[in-house]
């Protein structure tokens, strides 16, 4: 942490100068004493020194100034840094507003001109202000804080990639935050007001509603490839991709895993994941994802994120892929562990309040916000159950809306034996969300019953969307097999017949279990066609076809 700040303000360059100089003579040591010659410079000052969060411990500041008072520059200070120490330098006929600005401003004491002998008139007053900041103070967060607006769906955006790349920050709302008000004044530029999100770091400049890739540039993340060349280039970073990246790699293969979001795909999402092999009391998916990076790259693999593909071609045995920066890279064997997303509905209103109310997945970055609210969620497989019960820590109550007639035929017991046993879950099947109404934020929901036809509209707040999935396959349509939903067709699935003769299969041998219909260019996890989606099966194909990549390697070297 920085040194606290002693800060001293007066218009007369020769005391100002004094003062600074006394001050550094006896406090340099533990604290960092900075001067300015006017009340506006100090407060410009002051608005830069909140933005970084450097501790200020005491303002000390001359009464008589031209333009502004040191009375009126406490007032606005006094907002900017609320928990330092105020001292005014007057002289003796000041006093009457000095001792006014003790119950307007909560002075803390007033000294009188000349201070000398400083020994005897300065440093007694102040080594008490000190003394009495240091008891109070709290050392502030020393990482990332993210001002905005909880119903922006750029916040929303920023919180959901800082949390699920494990980046810690401290989220600051301006509409129930005095201080995140405080922050977003301090880069406004008094006309539109401030550009929020607004994401400030313990050093440097702050981020004016920044895309997640200059985020991700910011705090360190490598979205850009080391070399030209690898022996496996894995694309996403799931379950499956990165349980391929942590066996290619430790079986010697340059592995490089492209990943668009986060690592940990869907699943990293998860708020909790119970039924997963050596785990008995459940893990997150957050947990997983962090666990399996580590593991990644104690073993050399490079990982970029956030980073996509927009290509892939061949050139004789070496398959060349586009990245979204317009950068290439190439390599022998390419994984696709693009996992799927949530499937987006069409219902009226829903995608108005995307990111202000309504949400796709988990997005644990709001649960707090839910807190003493009620919550809907729609879906009825696992990962619904296990979003209701995350959720209902927070939310007053927690209501499942579900198509169906119960949950067992989409959701695995544990879970529905646990909302049960929960008081504020509550599961309404044979229900539907028909329309999403509000202003700038959703505000209700007009819920129908399947059986009787009857609608009902509720005061909602937050709406989390569970159904259904999408693989991410547009971009391969000319290059690989799909099934007729967009997933890959692997092994024995491909078609012989019916299909462009670029697709059919073209070497002497029979394609691998997980190969798709281009040699070397192989399919795991939620995106191949037949797939069991769950985290354990994604985690064993993504192993299982780093053996498939190797005899294909040893064929074609």
């Amino acid at each position: 942490m920085a040194k606290p700040i002693i800060f001293t303000v007066d218009d007369d360059p020769d005391v100002l100068q004094a003062i600074a100089r006394d001050l550094r003579r006896q406090y340099g040591e533990h604290y960092r004493v900075m001067r300015a010659s006017s009340g506006a410079t100090a407060l410009e000052a002051l608005q830069q020194i909140a933005l970084r969060q450097d501790p200020v411990a005491l303002l000390l500041v001359d009464q008589r100034m031209p333009e502004m008072s040191g009375v009126e520059f406490l007032e606005q200070a006094v907002e900017l840094v609320p928990k330092a120490k105020r001292a005014l330098l007057t002289a003796y006929s000041d006093t009457d507003a000095a001792i006014r600005a003790i119950n307007a401003i909560s002075l803390d004491y007033y000294l009188l001109k000349p201070w000398d002998p400083p020994a005897e008139k300065l440093y007694p007053v102040v080594d008490d202000l000190l003394a009495d900041w240091q008891a109070h103070f709290h050392p502030p967060f020393a990482g990332i804080r993210v001002v905005g607006d909880r119903w922006n769906p750029h916040s929303h955006e920023i919180k959901d990639f800082l949390a699920r790349n494990q980046i810690p920050y401290r989220w600051l709302d301006v509409e129930r935050s005095e201080e995140a008000r405080t922050l977003a004044g301090c880069v406004s530029d008094g006309i539109t007001g401030a550009k929020l999100p607004l994401v400030l770091f313990p050093e440097g400049e702050p981020l004016r509603q920044p895309s997640t890739a200059e985020l991700a540039t910011r705090i360190g993340l490598q979205t850009t490839a080391a070399k030209p060349f690898y022996d496996l280039v894995i694309v996403g970073g799931g379950p499956a991709g990165l349980a391929a990246a942590v066996y290619g790699a430790s079986e010697g293969l340059h592995t490089v895993l492209i990943e668009r979001e986060a690592p940990g795909g869907q699943a990293g999402t998860s708020s909790r994941i119970e039924n997963y092999l050596g785990f008995p009391v459940g893990l997150s998916g957050g947990d997983l994802a962090r666990r399996a990076v580590s593991q990644a790259r104690r073993f050399g693999v490079e990982i970029l994120t956030p980073q996509s593909v927009q290509s892939l071609r061949t050139d004789n045995d070496y398959r060349l892929l586009t990245l979204s920066d317009g950068s290439e890279i190439s390599a022998h064997a390419v994984i696709l562990a693009l996992g799927v997303s949530w499937r987006r509905l069409d219902t009226p209103g829903l995608e108005q309040f995307t990111g202000a109310g309504v949400y796709y997945g988990a997005a644990q970055t709001e649960a707090l916000a839910c807190e003493g609210e009620d919550v809907y969620l729609i879906g009825g497989a696992n990962s619904a159950g296990q979003a209701a019960m995350y959720f209902s820590k927070y939310a007053r109550s927690v209501t499942m809306l579900v198509r169906g007639d119960s949950l067992t035929k989409s959701m695995s017991q544990y879970l529905i034996d646990q909302i049960a046993a929960t008081s504020n879950i509550t599961v309404q099947t044979h229900t539907s969300v028909v329309e999403a109404k509000g202003g700038t934020q959703l505000e209700a929901l007009v819920l129908q019953n399947a059986v009787t036809g009857v609608t009902e509209t509720v005061p909602a707040r937050s709406l989390f969307i569970f159904i259904g999935a999408i693989p991410h396959t547009g971009w391969l349509e000319d290059l690989v097999q799909r099934d007729g939903r967009g997933y890959i067709l692997t092994g024995p699935d491909l078609q012989i017949a019916d299909v462009p003769p670029h697709q059919v299969w073209s070497r002497d041998r029979p394609p691998f279990l997980l190969e798709t219909s281009l040699p070397g260019v192989f399919a795991v996890g939620d995106v191949r066609h037949g797939s069991i989606k769950r985290v354990a099966s994604g985690v064993g194909e993504g192993s299982i076809c780093v053996q498939f990549v190797h005899q294909y390697l040893g064929a074609v070297r």
